[in-house]
């Protein structure tokens, strides 16, 4: 098991950019951020947990929803293990506590949107845009 821990999240105006951030650890697996896919997810109150980006192992690949696309960009930084979601035009439908995940990929390159295909997971931060 990781540790994630998101950081970043706060209190917008509609058209704002703000950048998450997801620190990993994985001091008590042994484990290291380069052999996890990583991806970001949300969830809006009332609603069920939706994709947001994903990364490859190699930053080769990248994956976005739909409603996000254009807007958002995930990037990483394996060196310094952390995973980042740059968020841009920011609008009131984004407003959601956003989580990362990790998925442990023997694939360099594989990503997926499936929630379920990531074993561990941050506590969570929040977004609120405002108008």
């Amino acid at each position: 098991q990781v540790q994630l821990v998101e950081s970043g999240g706060g209190l917008v105006q509609v058209g704002a950019s703000l950048r998450l951030s997801c620190a990993f650890s994985g001091r008590t697996s042994g484990r290291t951020f380069s052999e996890y896919a990583m991806g970001w997810f949300r969830q809006a109150p009332g609603k069920e947990r939706e994709f947001v980006a994903a990364i490859s192992r190699s930053s080769d690949n990248t994956e976005y929803a739909d409603s996000v696309k254009g807007r958002f960009t995930i990037s990483r930084d394996n060196a310094k293990k952390t995973v980042a979601l740059q968020m841009n035009s920011l609008k009131p439908e984004d407003t959601a506590v956003y989580y990362c995940a990790a998925d442990r990929e023997w694939s360099y390159t594989y990503i997926t949107s499936n929630a379920h295909h990531y074993s561990d997971w941050g506590q969570g931060t929040q977004l609120t845009v405002f108008s």
